[in-house]
């Protein structure tokens, strides 16, 4: 599967959103951003990971919650990554969402972990 991290800027930020969010949208390297997060939830291979696992990691230090949340939504729809159905408990007790390389689901490894 091709990695298509081109995510223009007007989906970046909601119509009706005041002109700071435009300023932010377009002060990121989004397609950057993608390509780390992504990478960052490849490199968890077959087992996923939540969230806290991914803002967590040494390559996206110092980088804000929503600039890595927020690249989530992006990946997903471009079949990037996949949300197993599976959830762990995050730092704060409450349960997140596995997400794993979509590649990963090809792996027979998967199929076998899968809930039944």
């Amino acid at each position: 599967m091709p990695r298509d991290f081109e995510t223009p800027t007007k989906y970046l930020f909601r119509v009706g959103d005041p002109d700071t969010s435009r300023e932010a949208a377009e002060s990121i390297n989004a397609p950057r951003m993608e390509s780390l997060v992504y990478d960052v939830i490849n490199d968890f291979g077959i087992n996923g990971c939540i969230s806290d696992q991914v803002r967590g990691s040494k390559a996206l230090q110092g980088k804000t919650y929503s600039t890595v949340t927020a690249r989530y939504k992006a990946l997903a729809e471009k079949g990037l990554i996949y949300y197993t159905g599976q959830k762990r408990r995050g730092h704060s007790g409450r349960s997140q969402r596995v997400m794993i390389a979509s590649h990963w689901i090809l792996s027979p490894l998967f199929s076998e972990r899968k809930p039944k």
